[in-house]
C-alpha cells in the first residue's frame, strides 16, 4: 500500500546555534513538537541521524535517508555554528492523519508562531509525494520535489495539501481542507499551500 513521503523546509532568522531566547525557545519546542506527532496515528517514521548536535544537518549520518539536502536557493550557512534552517522528512499512511497532526496541538501552536522564527520566503516550505511501501524517501528526492513545486505547483509528483493527488495521480480532496487553513510548515508561503 502506498505512504505518503512529506518534506518540509523553512529559513530561521538566527542560527540554531544561536543562544537567544527566541532561538532556544524554537528548538525546545521543535522537540516537544516531534515528540507528539510521533504518537499520531497514522505517522509512519521520520528521518533521525544517528549522532549530532543543533545544526549539525550536513556532517550528520542519516541512515537511508540518504546524504542531508537543501535547496538550491538556501544561502545561510552549513557549519554547526551557522546553520539557520529547519527539515523534516517523514512519512505517512495518508493525507487525512498528517493533517490532524500537523493542524492540532503543539504543532498548531508552532504554526501560529511561524514568523518569530522563520524568514518570510517565495519558495514552498512543504511537499508531498507517494511512495511504495518498500521505499524510504531521501532528503534529495524532497528537495528536488519542493523544487518541481516550486517550478510546475501542485502535480501528481509534488504537491501541497490544497492541491492534493491520491497514489493513482487522480486530483483529491481532503474534507474540511480549504484555502485558509495556512501553510502546514512554519516559514511556508500561503501562496504554496
Amino acid at each position: 500500500m502506498p505512504r505518503l513521503a512529506l518534506y518540509t523546509f523553512g529559513v530561521l532568522k538566527s542560527p540554531l546555534a544561536d543562544p537567544s531566547p527566541l532561538t532556544r525557545e524554537f528548538y525546545d519546542m521543535g522537540e516537544a513538537v516531534y515528540r507528539k506527532i510521533g504518537q499520531h496515528p497514522g505517522f509512519l517514521a521520520h528521518a533521525e541521524a544517528a549522532y549530532g548536535g543543533r545544526g549539525s544537518h550536513f556532517e550528520a549520518d542519516w541512515g537511508a535517508w540518504g546524504e542531508f539536502a537543501v535547496p538550491a536557493w538556501y544561502g545561510k550557512g552549513r557549519t554547526v555554528e551557522t546553520t539557520a534552517l529547519a527539515a523534516t522528512l517523514s512519512l505517512w499512511t495518508g493525507l487525512r492523519p498528517a493533517f490532524d497532526a500537523i493542524y492540532a496541538g503543539l504543532h498548531r501552536e508552532a504554526l501560529n508562531r511561524r514568523y518569530d522564527w522563520f524568514e518570510r520566503t517565495e519558495h514552498p516550505g512543504y511537499v508531498f509525494w507517494w511512495v511504495s511501501d518498500d521505499v524510504i524517501p531521501t532528503w534529495q528526492e524532497g528537495v528536488s520535489r519542493l523544487e518541481h513545486l516550486h517550478d510546475h505547483g501542485s502535480t501528481p509528483h509534488a504537491f501541497t495539501f490544497h492541491r492534493s493527488f491520491a497514489p493513482d495521480g487522480t486530483p483529491t480532496r481532503i474534507k474540511g481542507v480549504c484555502a485558509t487553513a495556512g501553510p502546514p510548515v512554519p516559514g511556508a508561503s500561503p501562496s504554496w499551500a
